[in-house]
């Protein structure tokens, strides 16, 4: 019985590890320099500065495929953020902050907020 169970366990291990070793080393990964300050302010249903950063990255990749940056949010608390982007090229952007004024930050505003963030990458480049 042991033994079945370690034919099934070592591929699967193996490829658990493999997947995740892909996702930490994507080239968005590389682009994209986030920083979260703060991030044990978020609610826990966000999912943490981690998933917010992890965020970042998707819409990035969607919104603004290739540019690089650098974020650094600040959790102002439970209902508000806010961020500073700079371009590669040292361009600092304007200040985005967003706040939730009837309940708490949600996994889906830190979304959005992400999408608000590559946005204004992928403008800068095209000014």
């Amino acid at each position: 019985m042991r033994a079945r169970l370690s034919i099934i366990a070592l591929p699967l291990a193996a490829t658990l590890s493999a997947g995740s070793a892909c996702a930490m080393n994507s080239p968005t990964n590389a682009l994209i320099d986030c920083r979260v300050i703060g991030g044990d302010k978020l609610p826990a249903a966000t999912g943490g500065a981690d998933a917010l950063c992890a965020a970042i990255r998707q819409a990035a990749a969607e919104d603004a495929p290739g540019r690089k940056f650098s974020v650094e949010v600040r959790v102002l608390g439970a209902s508000m953020v806010a961020a500073t982007l700079t371009t590669a090229d040292g361009t600092r952007l304007p200040e985005q902050k967003l706040r939730v004024s009837d309940h708490v930050l949600t996994k889906g505003s830190l979304d959005r907020f992400a999408r608000t963030l590559a946005g204004e990458v992928a403008r800068a480049a095209s000014r």
